[in-house]
């Protein structure tokens, strides 16, 4: 479904992605871990189209996404819902929803699609109204995650769903994470919750310095002498 070729990115004369390579496959669930400061946030801008790479290709099903606005790739079903959340944080939790179904399709299935949502957070259903500045952080999070699949995605791409939740929401977040897939949906996960991630992934690649250094299976990598020593503090 998604394939990166060697992408090279800077911002200005700082180099940040070195000869980027990777896959992912229809229906699975593929991890990038690194330490802050490795580049895994970036990749995920290069793919929305936020950042312009300077060399290298990605496709998505066949189509070369570097040479795509951000609006046609959302189009195409490729959706980011960045670090940090980005509510709008003085509308309610439905009209945070509504903004992700501003185009064709996703506009038309929005009815459709809001219930689902509600469906999947019934919590969000409860706070439709409220505002999202109000919301507890795991609530916020629902809610990013919600207004993204708003857009109809093929492929959902999450930065740090897990950042600055208090533990016992944390496996929520990756339940919730486990059911999207369940509704066909492919994602792309960005953590720093490396053990908790390679345990249910299907496949991860360990990023440092801007470089793919490791790749394999949730349960390789777990068991890989070097991600234990330097992510899991074995």
């Amino acid at each position: 479904m998604l394939k990166v070729e060697n992408i090279n990115m800077s911002y200005g004369d700082l180099q940040v992605l070195w000869d980027v390579s990777f896959e992912v496959n229809e229906g699975e669930i593929v991890v990038l871990v690194g330490a802050n400061g490795a580049g895994k946030s970036s990749i995920l801008k290069t793919i929305s189209g936020l950042q312009k790479v300077s060399s290298g290709k990605i496709k998505f099903d066949n189509d070369d996404l570097t040479i795509i606005d951000p609006a046609e790739i959302i189009k195409k079903g490729v959706v980011h819902v960045p670090e940090a959340r980005r509510l709008f944080n003085e509308m309610t939790v439905e009209e945070n929803l509504i903004m992700g179904s501003l185009h064709g399709e996703a506009k038309e299935k929005r009815n459709e699609t809001i219930k689902k949502c509600y469906d999947l957070f019934p919590r969000l259903k409860e706070r439709q109204k409220q505002a999202a500045g109000t919301l507890s952080g795991g609530e916020q999070q629902m809610v990013a995650v919600a207004r993204g699949l708003m857009s109809l995605p093929k492929l959902l791409m999450l930065d740090e769903p897990s950042l600055g939740l208090a533990p016992v929401l944390v496996q929520d977040i990756f339940d919730i994470i486990k059911g999207i897939r369940q509704q066909g949906i492919t994602v792309l996960l960005v953590e720093q919750n490396v053990q908790t991630t390679l345990k249910f992934c299907d496949r991860a690649y360990v990023l440092e310095n801007g470089k793919i250094t490791l790749e394999g299976t949730g349960k390789d990598l777990l068991n890989n002498e070097h991600v234990r020593e330097a992510y899991l503090g074995i």
